[in-house]
């Protein structure tokens, strides 16, 4: 669905997003307003530029499990999970988001990356009885912040988190049933509370040879006990005798920097030229000001106050030294 435009793109305000997340809106005229919004549970999100994936048939959950990192296989219905597949080393290389209803299993991923996710599936399908199929054209997700009580009518699946909920929508009813979910907000309010809620994405936070510990996906999206998958030896290894390489960081940045510092850039410890990491996402928080996500070498002091470029930021553990 890459280079497709949301409908919602032609209400009042809004202006697009550019970049990964093209194709919908940055924000609507009030950006932080509308991370006020949603952080008292009103609003809603229009994410229909992610692509969905949907698995059919009766082994679907077994098939699954044989192949993600998060134990799927007894997923009761109506249950959100997050998984990953790794490489054969143990690098990230999809992040799925999904829910099974009894009869389908519901996934949306990063924009763009569903046709590469498909294309893994459907080499591994075998004797299985499964069907996997891209519904990025047919359904469009939808974010609805915690504490938001509009009706999930007309939604064909519903991911429960503690943080708010995924639609999977009609994408040809978009307009239609998010007409009575309140104010929409833009995809940079809802970036600012993912930074402040520490939750990594694939393709920001992730680069080639990024494992689910450096970015704390073992506590949401990996299950140390589960059987065997493709790179568990990597997880299990650093899981029980080492730590990882590199480890995420939550940055306060100093307010006084007019620009925010973008992905990739460097981060040095101050004082010291060579860089230790590079800032993952960043953002302009309601309450919190500029902040961002950084991954750091494991070794760098968690109490070092580090450059984001030119901008000093101290830091939030997030991965354990």
């Amino acid at each position: 669905m890459t280079g497709t435009q949301s409908p919602l793109l032609a209400l009042p305000g809004a202006v697009p997003a550019e970049g990964p997340d093209a194709g919908v809106a940055a924000h609507y005229g009030s950006i932080f307003g509308e991370q006020r919004e949603l952080a008292a549970g009103r609003g809603f999100v229009d994410l229909s530029h992610r692509g969905v994936v949907t698995v059919t048939g009766a082994d679907r959950l077994t098939w699954l499990h044989l192949l993600l990192t998060q134990h799927v296989s007894a997923l009761p219905p109506q249950q959100a999970a997050d998984a990953l597949i790794l490489s054969p080393h143990g690098h990230v290389e999809h992040a799925l988001y999904l829910v099974d209803d009894g009869a389908t299993t519901w996934i949306h991923v990063e924009p763009g990356t569903q046709q590469a996710l498909i294309g893994y599936l459907e080499s591994m399908r075998f004797f299985y009885r499964v069907e996997v199929a891209d519904a990025t054209a047919e359904y469009a997700v939808v974010y609805l912040p915690a504490g938001s009580t509009a009706p999930a009518d007309g939604a064909a699946a519903v991911r429960e988190l503690p943080y708010g909920r995924d639609l999977f929508l009609p994408r040809a009813d978009l307009e239609k049933l998010t007409a009575g979910y309140g104010p929409a907000a833009g995809v940079w309010a809802h970036e600012a509370l993912r930074i402040e809620g520490h939750r990594p994405r694939l393709g920001f936070e992730t680069d080639h040879r990024t494992i689910p510990h450096e970015v704390d996906w073992l506590a949401t999206a990996v299950h140390l006990q589960k059987g065997c998958y493709r790179g568990q030896e990597t997880v299990a290894r650093v899981h029980n005798l080492g730590r990882p390489p590199r480890r995420l960081v939550f940055l306060h940045l100093d307010g006084t920097e007019e620009k925010l510092p973008p992905h990739g850039t460097e981060v040095t410890v101050t004082g010291q030229d060579r860089p230790v990491g590079f800032v993952t996402s960043s953002a302009r928080h309601h309450e919190l000001g500029p902040i961002a996500l950084a991954l750091v070498k494991r070794n760098t002091p968690v109490d070092a106050v580090l450059l984001a470029g030119t901008v000093p930021g101290t830091q939030d553990v997030i991965v354990p030294q």
